[in-house]
């Protein structure tokens, strides 16, 4: 008697998965109609959840992407590329790195390639004292999702200015490289100072004759962290939470809207208050546990790879929100984070910021006149001698 064949989704950072066992044959495949389903309904949450079959499942395989990761040898580039390897919409995932890097772009590689997934997984490595453009043609050529968890840390005795100068140089070469060989491509960019960032970036693409929405700057940790911070206020399972967060991605700038919260919370005003402070300075709560020898690399790769799989499953066809930074004019702003539809091009639709409190709404123009002065930095950037 034919054993009955066992399904195993597991969705979270990078989507639904299905692990298809049946007699003595085990192979992963991808169940199209599974996918589109939990997708749509579970993905936000993020699930792990088993179901039993007795029937063969559809053979109709998902469109796949090509999917590189810069910085990918790093401590948010590993983890990052790990689950990008692991996400059944990802054919083909490019590793790239400077030479210089404490752990070689290749190591990465070759370990990920040991994964029993389909995805081809290449390598490389560039000069830093070199343009990136003149050397990652073959790595970016075909290329649908630029993810780039690049940039370096802020060192004693440097100041924000001179960090912004550093990482604003680095995400420029990197996306002058983009829209060399891959015009077309979404950029999405978790390299800081987010929010003068990817202003840069977005007005080189102006300036380039290019779709400044191709840029996106990943938040996603922030809604990542408000929904669990809530589910550890309420009990709720935090699968089950979701917290808007708006504005940019620094400080007082990071505001989470705590009254559209899906499922709806009744919160006081002290929990309010205190949940608003701990989801901003979170950061830091990371780098205090790590005794400053770290930052949040674990789970910001996490929240890179879930707004990874957000772009992944809009353009393949199935349109997907989530919070982002990128090109609007929701807020009287030129660039700010709320929800974003992703579509079959990318951005598909900016949600304006919807209701507020009297609270947020205060909160919400403090975060404003905060971030208006460091997209500013990043236009005068783009438009100063320095400009790629």
């Amino acid at each position: 008697m034919q054993r009955a064949g066992r399904c195993a989704f597991a969705a979270g950072a990078f989507g639904t998965m299905v692990l298809l066992r049946r007699s003595d044959e085990r192979r992963p495949a991808f169940c199209e109609k599974f996918i589109s389903t939990v997708t749509a309904t579970k993905f936000d949450s993020g699930f792990v959840t088993t179901m039993t079959t007795t029937g063969p499942l559809p053979e109709v395989a998902p469109k796949k992407f090509k999917v590189c990761v810069c910085g990918g040898a790093g401590g948010i580039g590993q983890p990052l590329c790990m689950l990008m390897a692991m996400n059944p919409l990802v054919k083909e995932l490019s590793v790239q790195d400077v030479d210089v890097a404490m752990i070689p772009a290749a190591g990465v590689a070759a370990d990920l390639s040991h994964l029993n997934t389909d995805v081809k997984v290449q390598a490389y490595a560039i000069d830093p004292k070199v343009p990136p453009a003149v050397q990652l043609g073959e790595c970016l050529q075909g290329c649908d999702l630029v993810l780039v968890p690049a940039g370096i840390p802020r060192k004693p005795g440097m100041t924000r200015d001179d960090l912004f100068q550093v990482n604003a140089s680095i995400a420029a070469g990197i996306a002058q490289a983009v829209a060399t060989h891959c015009p077309n491509a979404v950029l999405a960019l978790i390299v800081n100072p987010v929010n003068s960032i990817v202003p840069a970036v977005g007005e080189l693409y102006k300036q380039w004759g290019l779709d400044p929405t191709k840029v996106v700057g990943v938040t996603t940790l922030d809604v990542v962290r408000a929904g669990k911070f809530v589910s550890e206020v309420t009990g709720i399972d935090a699968s089950e939470v979701d917290v808007p967060v708006v504005g940019g991605h620094a400080g007082k700038t990071i505001v989470p809207v705590l009254s559209q919260t899906n499922p709806p919370v009744s919160l006081t005003s002290e929990q309010i208050q205190s949940l608003d402070v701990r989801i901003q300075d979170a950061g830091t709560e990371v780098v205090l546990a790590k005794n400053g020898k770290g930052s949040a690399t674990l789970s910001m790769a996490y929240a890179g790879a879930r707004l990874g799989n957000a772009v992944l499953n809009g353009l393949a066809g199935r349109d997907t929100a989530e919070c982002a930074y990128v090109a609007s004019a929701v807020a009287d702003l030129p660039y700010f984070a709320s929800k974003v539809v992703f579509g079959a091009n990318g951005v598909k639709e900016v949600h304006p910021v919807g209701t507020l409190t009297e609270y947020e709404e205060v909160r919400l123009a403090e975060a404003k006149a905060q971030l208006a002065a460091e997209i500013e930095k990043g236009v005068q950037f783009a438009n100063g001698p320095s400009k790629k």
